[in-house]
């Protein structure tokens, strides 16, 4: 009985801890764009080559509430990847990686809103 009890103790705090995937969008070829919705913002994200092998990818911000979108451009190297929260929404985690010719983009939204970290 106690260990079923500590096993399932054990379960709960790992699911706790652990922050959720709220979205998230897999990129395959150029000027092919895809979406994520999750949170107070939706966000649109496609990529073109450039001539140093790097992926240029551009995701634009837009507020579900209105107001301005906000535009982010970087350069992404095969097996980069980079997370950031937005201005003024930072219980939000962008991140982004390459793979060949692939861009994943994902969304966690479990941050804790104070100190930007992750939760556990």
């Amino acid at each position: 009985m106690i260990r079923r009890t500590l096993i399932a103790s054990l379960l709960a705090v790992l699911f706790v801890a652990t922050p959720a995937i709220a979205d998230e969008a897999t990129i395959g070829h150029p000027l092919k764009a895809g979406s994520l919705h999750d949170g107070r913002l939706d966000m649109v994200v496609y990529y073109v080559p450039t001539d140093g092998g790097l992926l240029e990818v551009t995701a634009t911000f837009a507020p579900k509430g209105g107001g301005d979108p906000q535009r982010v451009v970087m350069g992404l190297a095969d097996r980069d990847s980079v997370a950031f929260s937005m201005p003024g929404y930072r219980g939000s985690l962008y991140a982004f990686s390459r793979s060949g010719e692939e861009v994943t983009v994902s969304t966690v939204s479990d941050m804790h809103p104070r100190t930007n970290a992750l939760p556990g």
